[in-house]
C-alpha cells in the first residue's frame, strides 16, 4: 500500500490509503527466464494483496492499450518455459514523445501507478524515459542474453544462452578435430561481446574476435599456424556478430582468405541462443529479481534496475548505467589466448 493524503475532520483523522497497481512487460529481444521473472512478480505481488496487469507486446502493446489483469493461476507452469507469454516487440513509435504520452495515459486510466520493465539496454532506457516523463514508479529488470547492461552483473537469459552455445561448440569441436579444419562459430552480441568471451573460454576456443578489441589478422593467422605445428588438429574461432562492422563471421572469413589457405567453415548459431528452457541459474536469478522488484516498488522507490552483481540483490539507479567498461572484459579476453 502507498500512503495517500492525510486530512483532519472535526471528530477524527482519516488516513486514506491508495493501493498500488503494478503493470509488467517484457520488451526487446526475448531471453530465457523472462517467464520465470514474470511469474515471480505476479505471485509476490499477489501475496501482498497487490493487483498486477500484464502488457502484451512490450512498448507497442502499451501504446495500443493491450493491458490485461494477471493472476497467479495465469502464470502457473511457465517457470520452465522459454520466450515470454506476454510477447515482446521493438517499438519505433515509442521513440516519439506523443506516443509515450499515450502509453502513460493508458496506464493512468487503469489506475496503474507502478511499472516493471523486463528487458535489456534499450528497454531499460525506455523505462527511464517513462519515469522522467510521468509520476509513475518505474523499475527495470535486466533480461538479455547479451548481458549488455553495465554494473548489474549477470542478466536473465545469459547463462542459458551460453550453455546453448557451448552445446553447439562442443559438437563442432568434434568435427573440426576430425577433419582438421578451422571452424568459425558466430555467436550473438551485436553491440556487446560477453557471449563471445564466455563461449570462447568455456568452449576452449583458439581465439575470440569481438568488436570491443582490435584483431590483427596476421597475428591471428600466425597463432593458428603455431597451434597446428604443435600438433593440434582442428581449430575453433568464436566471432561476435557485431565484429568487422557487423559482418561477423563473413567478414572474418573474407579477411582470412586474403592471406591464408586454411580450410574454413562457418556456423552461425543465431536465434537458437534465445530459445529453450531457462537454466537453473536463470530461473533462480529471475525469481529473486522479480520478487525483489515488487518489494522495492512497494517501498516507494523508482528509477532503479534490480540486479545481482554478486550474491546480494542491489539497486542501481538508471542514471548510473554508463557505457560498458572494457577493463571488465580484458581479463576474460586475455585468458582465452593464455589457455589456447
Amino acid at each position: 500500500m502507498e500512503v495517500g493524503q492525510e486530512y483532519e475532520t472535526t471528530k477524527f483523522t482519516i488516513r486514506k490509503f491508495l493501493m498500488k497497481h503494478i503493470a509488467v512487460m517484457t520488451s526487446g529481444g526475448d531471453a530465457p527466464g523472462m517467464n520465470a521473472c514474470l511469474r515471480a512478480v505476479v505471485r509476490a505481488a499477489h501475496n501482498k494483496k497487490v493487483k498486477v496487469f500484464g502488457i502484451l507486446n512490450g512498448y507497442e502493446g502499451l501504446i495500443d492499450n493491450q493491458i490485461q489483469r494477471l493472476t497467479p493461476r495465469e502464470v502457473g507452469n511457465i517457470i520452465q518455459k522459454g520466450g515470454s507469454i506476454l510477447k515482446t516487440s521493438r517499438s519505433k513509435r515509442f521513440l516519439q514523445k506523443k506516443y509515450r504520452a499515450v502509453a502513460i495515459k493508458n496506464l493512468i486510466k487503469k489506475g496503474i501507478n507502478c511499472l516493471l520493465v523486463i528487458g535489456g539496454e534499450g528497454s531499460i532506457k525506455g523505462a527511464s524515459t517513462i519515469a522522467k516523463e510521468s509520476n509513475l514508479k518505474v523499475l527495470g529488470l535486466p533480461a538479455t542474453i547479451d548481458r549488455d547492461l553495465p554494473l548489474v552483473g549477470p542478466t536473465i537469459g545469459f547463462d542459458t544462452a551460453i550453455n546453448t552455445s557451448l552445446q553447439a561448440i562442443d559438437r563442432i569441436r568434434d568435427t573440426a578435430s576430425t577433419s582438421n579444419t578451422v571452424h568459425i562459430v558466430e555467436v550473438m552480441g551485436r553491440h556487446c561481446g560477453w557471449i563471445s568471451l564466455y563461449a570462447g573460454i568455456g568452449g576452449g576456443a583458439e581465439a575470440v574476435i569481438l568488436q570491443e578489441f582490435d584483431t590483427n589478422i596476421k597475428k591471428l593467422t600466425k597463432h593458428i599456424k603455431e597451434q597446428r605445428v604443435s600438433g593440434k588438429t582442428g581449430c575453433i574461432l568464436i566471432v561476435s556478430e557485431g565484429a568487422y562492422n557487423a559482418e561477423g563471421g563473413d567478414g572474418l572469413i573474407r579477411e582470412l582468405n586474403k592471406i591464408t589457405n586454411f580450410d574454413l567453415r562457418i556456423t552461425k548459431l543465431g536465434h537458437i541462443q534465445r530459445g529453450g528452457n531457462p537454466s537453473a541459474v536463470d530461473r533462480v536469478l529471475a525469481s529473486r529479481l522479480g520478487a525483489s522488484a515488487v518489494d522495492k516498488l512497494l517501498s516507494g522507490s523508482s528509477q532503479y534496475v534490480v540486479s545481482q552483481p554478486k550474491d546480494k540483490i542491489e539497486f542501481i539507479h538508471f542514471d548510473k548505467l554508463v557505457e560498458k567498461n572494457l577493463s571488465d572484459m580484458k581479463d576474460y579476453y586475455e585468458l582465452i589466448f593464455n589457455l589456447a
